[in-house]
């Protein structure tokens, strides 16, 4: 694509913007560069944002979801360019590369590691707050996404025009789409229909070099890439053509806790055993946290089982009669309602209008300012003593903000291949482990003191967990299973956590990072390395 060249009148125009010469302008080239690749100067000026500019900070700000990132020390980008064009992408793809600035995408700003966002090298960020129209074909059950769109924003139009419709992402619904997908998408309806990355159907993608793709243009290998590979390896994926899937009228939502001295221990361990094997309808779930006893305000531990069912009540009770007679479900245990309603509840906003659901910036009542997440898949129960240890860990003081969530599996992800996208987390898991290890204040001995709780607890469970490799979920993104501050160029370096994330299909990316950006453009401190 060919860019005009524009006067100095609008070289003066764009400096005046900044209130600055650009003599004075950190990084004034890649700027001046942007002015003269520009081909909508007056509009694009307004889109593009520098500390010296006073809307930066509550733009930088805007969807940091996790304020471990948001200090003093944390790196900060040079430049935020927020396009709502596609020119405005190439010309900012291409006077990175020219001027020697790494870039990072954000969509939703949930990478739980700030890697969209955090970076120790000169870097700009590319927000895609602006990019993100939503297009639903009801007739057709196919949905056109702009990768800056949360996950709210694509669910409240769907809901506008079906209530029996529905896209197999997510729950929190301020998760960029884009981050989401990329990282494969796991949801209410996984053991159902899949991941996010299994019903995406097209995709429109820009590479180093400018070039829009799409799937035909960019072909399966690439295609394959982006729908589970990570985000900020191959380039940037600027929409999504995704299948929209069928949901019941009504569907069913229960909880049930029960504490230590409510034999908590025994139930989970069953639960283990069977969850896997519940229809494909259910969610189950198990999220264990520290209370104060209501006997003698000592901590004890409670272990709450949920599940949505895509169904009714009483499709439901003689199920879980039948299946787990022992957590004593019961009529009042149950609230029936529709899928959307089940995506407010399941993220901390029952009772709440659905326009919430438009609200980017809103934190979830459920969530902690500071975290730490870790992730392990489970393939054989783990025992009671096992188990054991873990609620006692979770007595531990540091653990007064800690949530660690089961996610069974089982269902249509026993039946997807593991190479069928980079995902390859499919049979032979009976759950997930999400840990998430919150905290209120921060200071540094604070800080510590929780990390340090959320590491001892992952190498404790080491024994009961997957194995060579201990595998890991990259939309849980965790630096501690391997990175460089400056980003790998080393394919062995990045086994380490590529295997984690990937297994086998690990290679299989680095051969289509390879191909489409062999110079290593888009990468981070977790990206797919080329293989050299």
């Amino acid at each position: 694509m060919k860019f005009p060249e524009f006067s100095m009148l609008f070289t003066l125009v764009f400096a005046a913007f900044f209130s600055f010469s650009w003599a004075s302008l950190p990084h004034q080239n890649f700027l001046h560069c942007l002015s003269l690749r520009s081909n909508d100067s007056s509009s694009f000026s307004k889109l593009i944002f520098t500390p010296a500019n006073s809307s930066y900070e509550s733009v930088l700000e805007s969807t940091i979801r996790n304020l471990r990132f948001n200090s003093t020390d944390t790196p900060k980008p040079l430049v935020i360019v927020t396009p709502t064009q596609i020119s405005h992408f190439q010309a900012t793809i291409y006077c990175s590369r020219k001027h020697g600035l790494q870039t990072r995408t954000r969509s939703g700003g949930h990478d739980y590691e700030g890697l969209s966002f955090v970076a120790h090298v000169p870097f700009v960020v590319i927000d895609l707050v602006n990019f993100r129209s939503v297009d639903v074909d009801v007739e057709n059950r196919v949905a056109w996404v702009q990768t800056g769109a949360i996950l709210g924003e694509l669910y409240y139009r769907i809901a506008e025009k079906s209530k029996t419709l529905a896209f197999a992402g997510g729950v929190f619904h301020t998760i960029g789409v884009g981050g989401h997908i990329s990282g494969g998408g796991f949801g209410l309806l996984f053991r159902k229909y899949g991941t996010a990355g299994d019903n995406v159907i097209d995709a429109q993608f820009i590479d180093v070099n400018g070039r829009i793709l799409d799937r035909k243009s960019m072909g399966e290998d690439l295609f394959w890439a982006i729908r589970g590979g990570g985000g900020g390896s191959f380039g940037i994926v600027l929409a999504w053509k995704l299948s929209i899937v069928s949901v019941p009228a009504i569907v069913t939502e229960f909880t049930v806790s029960r504490t230590l001295e409510q034999k908590a221990i025994e139930l989970v361990h069953r639960w283990q055993s069977i969850a896997h094997d519940f229809p494909d309808e259910m969610y189950p779930t198990v999220a264990l946290r520290s209370i104060n006893s209501t006997q003698d305000g000592r901590k004890t531990v409670v272990a709450s089982f949920g599940s949505v069912f895509l169904g009714t009540i009483d499709e439901l009770l003689p199920l879980m009669q039948d299946r787990f007679p022992e957590l004593g479900l019961s009529r009042q245990d149950c609230n029936e309602m529709s899928w959307i309603e089940s995506i407010l509840s399941e993220s901390g906003f029952s009772n709440q209008p659905l326009e919430i659901l438009l609200n980017r910036t809103i934190r979830t009542p459920i969530s902690t300012p500071y975290y730490k997440i870790k992730s392990d898949y489970v393939k054989e129960p783990i025992s009671k003593t096992g188990l054991k240890g873990l609620f006692s860990r979770l007595t531990d003081e540091a653990a007064a903000s800690t949530t660690i969530v089961f996610f069974a599996y089982g269902g249509i992800m026993d039946r997807i291949p593991e190479d069928a996208t980079p995902f390859p987390h499919r049979a032979g898991n009976l759950y997930k482990i999400f840990y998430n290890t919150g905290w209120l204040e921060e200071n540094k001995v604070n800080s510590e003191t929780h990390l340090d709780w959320a590491r001892g607890t992952y190498s404790y469970m080491a024994p009961f967990v997957s194995k060579s490799p201990r595998e890991a979920y990259i939309n849980y993104r965790d630096l501690d299973i391997g990175s460089n501050n400056l980003g790998y160029t080393s394919y062995e370096q990045a086994s380490i956590w590529g295997r984690k994330y990937f297994k086998d299909n690990f290679e299989r990316l680095a051969h289509v990072k390879t191909w489409i950006d062999q110079e290593n453009f888009f990468n981070h401190e977790q990206s797919i390395p080329p293989l050299y």
